[in-house]
């Protein structure tokens, strides 16, 4: 089959953490999109990489294992929140991995009380019961609370809630432990993956010039790529991402950050409706060995 005509999409949400669709719903999907390459890139999971292959991936779709780290923000780029880091074609079994990730997990689920109680004190009578039936069978996290707080009518939108009261800074932001994001990028090596930089414009970057610096500090400690295709990057942006990649020898990905539901707007494999990520890439990460890795300095 010829795949090179076809668009891909390697970074997709599961029930395993915050998304609408199971691993089965998503291969069914991508098949019916004719879509000839994905990853499932769970946040701080790999149970919907599992789930997945234990369901059977079509002949038609080529399948990479993946993960999306939630580190904390690298002292280089000061900033609150979450840090993404991608991790590509990791060990499923990588023991290390698993214990980190099942860290974080706990993590995420320990706030989630501190949460519901914030805005209990708001005024928003909500139930972790509720958050539950909310969420189905993933990972319980504020995309989820957003829900319930919707489905109780306390706001029209899952937007509008992380806006005035889940995000960063608001009032019932709480915040939780991770990783460093080098420990993350380690971590990702040790279970022979590809750390990636996910969706860079996000960031608070404000200038080419500090990007730029940002990705040579990111590839000191072992970064290996960029995601440069992404619903909300401007054409402007992924022409300067693409320059910065090939300046620094770094793999190009690309993405929707597909949740199903929980982000109505953006479809699997076209984002807003105009994205094309060319299969290209997915070949340039399954033929990218570790030896080439070592002796860009990745691998030291």
């Amino acid at each position: 089959m010829a795949y090179n005509h076809l668009g891909i999409d390697l970074h997709i949400h599961s029930t395993a953490s915050d998304g609408s669709l199971t691993p089965s719903e998503i291969l069914r999907q991508a098949q019916k999109l004719k879509l000839a390459a994905i990853a499932i890139t769970d946040h701080d999971s790999l149970e919907g990489s599992k789930a997945a292959i234990r369901a059977g991936i079509p002949s038609s779709i080529k399948f990479l294992n993946g993960v999306e780290i939630s580190a904390a923000y690298p002292p280089f780029l000061p900033g609150s929140g979450s840090f993404h880091i991608l991790g590509y074609r990791i060990r499923l079994d990588d023991t290390v991995l698993n214990q980190s990730l099942d860290k974080l997990r706990e993590a995420r689920k320990n706030r989630n009380p501190q949460i519901l109680k914030r805005l209990n004190k708001l005024g928003f009578p909500l139930s972790l019961e509720e958050v539950r039936e909310a969420a189905g069978p993933g990972q319980i996290g504020r995309p989820h609370i957003a829900r319930a707080m919707m489905n109780k009518g306390f706001v029209q939108s899952i937007d509008e809630a992380f806006d005035n009261f889940l995000g960063n800074d608001k009032p019932a932001y709480v915040d939780k432990y991770r990783i460093t994001c080098a420990e993350a990028i380690r971590i990702i090596l040790g279970a022979d993956g590809i750390p990636v930089l996910a969706h860079p414009g996000l960031l608070n970057i404000k200038s080419k010039t500090d990007f730029d610096e940002l990705v040579v500090n990111l590839k000191a400690i072992g970064i290996n790529g960029i995601e440069v295709y992404y619903p909300d990057h401007t054409l402007q942006q992924m022409d300067f991402y693409i320059e910065i990649a090939n300046r620094h020898n770094l793999l190009i990905t690309g993405g929707t950050d597909f949740h199903g539901d929980i982000m109505p707007k953006i479809k699997m494999g076209s984002g807003n409706g105009n994205l094309f990520i060319p299969y290209e890439l997915y070949e340039k990460l399954i033929s990218t060995e570790l030896r080439d890795l070592a002796s860009i300095g990745i691998l030291g």
